[in-house]
């Protein structure tokens, strides 16, 4: 029997199930799809963050080689930039690649580890009990002790355990092309508004383009029929030309919400990505922020079930929740800005978003906050104010970097200590440059605990098996 079932074979679901085999935890993957990966993907940015987390699982090299290209300045709105070339990373820049590049790499990697997936499985209810949970599908019953839904908007199970998904819808009728283009427009991701529509483009990196186009005077259902010549329209509306725009392989229309469920824990069942949170495409913040909810929760699961408290599963909703109120409101925001009407909310948009960006402490705000490199988890009290902090990828003194030693879903304990007993979760490496203290890292990056000088190895114990499991010591 797996230990646990994850609804939604995205992004979301093939990084968490992954990180849970590579931890030796029996994984089976439920998915509704016949096993293809779609082309459809609707996400294009993979930022910094997120980056640094593929680079913690070895998939960062692959995913810049078949990338479209790497932003450093994002225009909006003509007078708007935003540099990420500033960013405290490896990655100071965003990654321009399709959902459906990073979605094969983590599959790849979830089928090497071991996990099962089975597809044409589309889920018809969720029952829990004291022991575990099991999940009705179209093809059978499965139960495990936790069950985790990535499985979207529609996600079927936040409909089985009666979450309300409260919110509303921001815009509506967004049109979707995949087209040539006989002309390469002058930046990587080109997108701007006019006031009754917005246009933005981005590469697939195969001679393809995705174009969302929005006009604020359609508002027809997500399935009216498209034609190429009303993209065009608007494109040229928005950015002056259309860029020589034909041949559409793909055309739809879908609509955008703002929701979020008001508890990703419910028992034994979990909710992350879309199927907990929903936003505007602005910041192109989707994607990224289901990945993070998954390298969040994926080595909770794994150290309770290898011994930890229950009560380390709480700190999903305590500090995730937070994070996707705010991707709502910075997506939010944004997309408000670009929806703006009339000609003078449009000039005061450039003239006071371009003079604000200006400001150190505003700019470095906005781009620790579309990076996701500036979010921090709210430290329990008595702690370093460190903690909950992301880790820089220091130097260690073996030549390689924390994120290559935190492949594996391990802790690193920065500095001295002794970690006999959990071999197969922590390991010690030194610095390049040694501190005053020694920094107990989380799997996910993010400081866990900070101890003076050597660590009293009672303590550094006890938080191992706090955080971790039970040691496996005799």
């Amino acid at each position: 029997m797996s230990e646990v079932i994850v609804v939604g074979a995205g992004p979301t679901g093939l990084l968490l199930a992954g990180d849970l085999a590579e931890a030796g935890v029996a994984v089976t993957v439920l998915e509704k799809r016949d096993g293809q990966v779609s082309n459809l993907s609707r996400a294009f940015a993979v930022h910094a963050r997120t980056l640094e987390m593929l680079d913690a699982r070895g998939l960062v090299e692959e995913l810049d080689r078949t990338g479209a290209g790497r932003v450093t300045d994002i225009r909006l709105f003509d007078r708007v930039h935003v540099n990420l070339g500033t960013l405290p990373s490896r990655f100071p820049y965003m990654l321009v690649t399709p959902q459906y590049n990073v979605e094969r790499a983590l599959l790849a990697r979830a089928v090497k580890a071991g996990v099962e997936i089975v597809y044409d499985a589309a889920v018809t209810a969720v029952r829990q009990d004291t022991t575990g949970a099991e999940v009705d599908t179209t093809g059978g019953t499965y139960r495990a002790g936790y069950v985790v839904g990535t499985d979207g908007f529609h996600s079927a199970v936040r409909h089985a355990l009666g979450q309300p998904f409260p919110g509303k819808s921001v815009l509506k009728s967004i049109m979707l092309a995949d087209v040539r283009l006989r002309e390469t427009p002058p930046d990587t991701l080109t997108v701007n508004g006019s006031g009754s529509e917005f246009t933005f483009i981005a590469p697939f990196g195969d001679g393809w383009w995705r174009v969302f186009a929005w006009d604020r005077r359609t508002d027809v259902t997500d399935d009216t029929p498209l034609e190429l010549d009303e993209v065009r329209a608007i494109t040229k509306r928005a950015l002056g030309t259309d860029f020589g725009m034909h041949d559409a392989r793909w055309l739809s229309r879908f609509h955008s919400d703002e929701r979020q469920a008001p508890h990703y824990r419910v028992g034994r069942v979990f909710l992350a990505g879309d199927a907990a949170h929903v936003h505007s495409p602005a910041g192109g913040m989707g994607m990224n922020t289901g990945l993070q909810d998954a390298a969040n929760l994926s080595w909770k699961l794994a150290a309770v079930l290898h011994g930890a408290p229950d009560a380390l599963l709480d700190t999903y909703q305590a500090e995730r929740h937070p994070v996707g109120e705010e991707v709502l409101r910075i997506s939010g925001t944004m997309i408000r800005l670009a929806m703006a009407r009339s000609r003078f909310a449009r000039a005061l948009r450039g003239l006071v978003g371009g003079t604000a960006l200006r400001v150190p402490a505003i700019h470095r705000r906005l781009t620790g906050r579309l990076s996701a490199l500036g979010f921090r988890y709210r430290a329990p009290g008595g702690e370093h104010r460190l903690t909950g902090t992301r880790m820089p990828d220091v130097a260690l003194a073996d030549g390689t970097r924390l994120y290559e030693a935190l492949r594996g879903g391990r802790f690193v304990v920065v500095g001295t200590g002794d970690v006999t007993g959990w071999e197969d979760r922590a390991r010690v490496a030194a610095p390049a440059e040694p501190g005053a203290g020694t920094v107990l890292v989380r799997p996910d990056g993010y400081v866990a605990k900070v101890f003076a000088g050597t660590p009293d190895p009672a303590a550094l114990r006890d938080a191992l098996a706090a955080l971790a499991g039970k040691s496996v010591a005799v």
